[in-house]
């Protein structure tokens, strides 16, 4: 680059320098501001596909104080990330979310994609299973709710996040399993008479 090119570009480079000057000055404000509370910050890192930025976020929009929701279910329909319960004689008429708070639903969204994409974990197994179902928009919504529930009991009772494992939901009963398998060769017009292998 020449003298002449340097001197046409450092205009425009200016507000660039500006605006990461300015990042890095709320990125420190934000750090000083959230250290008292690094103990409520903590546990959103320990999930699948929550990175600091959204710890924080998580962190600003909730707080830290859990005893003003009675359950996880309360805080789920707090943020706003359940079916809507709309029925009228005996029809269901819509489920879809409220709006709730743009900046959590957002986050928790956002990191549901991530966890989703998380291999080896639980989220991802139950992403994958629900998606099979309902769709892939239900699917991350229940993942979303999933880490708010784990977030709801590790602030609440100061557990400690402990994934399950991507092999979960096929490690339940196999009787279950095995009903659930019939049926689904039954509705697909098989029929099937089961006969133990020999061990």
């Amino acid at each position: 680059m020449t003298a002449p090119q340097a001197i046409r570009l450092g205009p425009w480079l200016a507000p660039s320098d500006d605006l990461e000057a300015a990042r890095a000055r709320v990125r420190a404000r934000m750090a000083a501001v959230l250290q008292p509370d690094a103990a409520h910050v903590a546990p959103w890192q320990r999930l699948p596909g929550v990175n600091r930025g959204a710890a924080e976020m998580g962190r600003a929009e909730l707080g830290g104080d859990m005893s003003r929701f009675p359950s996880s279910a309360h805080l789920i329909s707090w943020a706003c990330i359940c079916p809507r319960s709309d029925e009228s004689a005996g029809k269901r008429r819509s489920t879809r979310i409220r709006k709730g708070s743009p900046w959590l639903k957002t986050t928790l969204v956002q990191c549901a994609w991530a966890a989703a994409r998380t291999k080896g974990s639980y989220l991802q197994a139950q992403f994958h299973r629900i998606r099979a179902r309902r769709g892939p928009k239900k699917a991350i919504i229940a993942v979303a709710a999933s880490i708010l529930t784990a977030i709801y009991h590790m602030l609440k009772d100061g557990t400690m996040y402990h994934d399950l494992g991507p092999n979960h939901f096929d490690s339940r009963s196999k009787e279950r399993q095995k009903n659930r398998l019939v049926k689904r060769l039954a509705d697909l017009g098989y029929a099937v008479e089961l006969v133990p292998l020999a061990s």
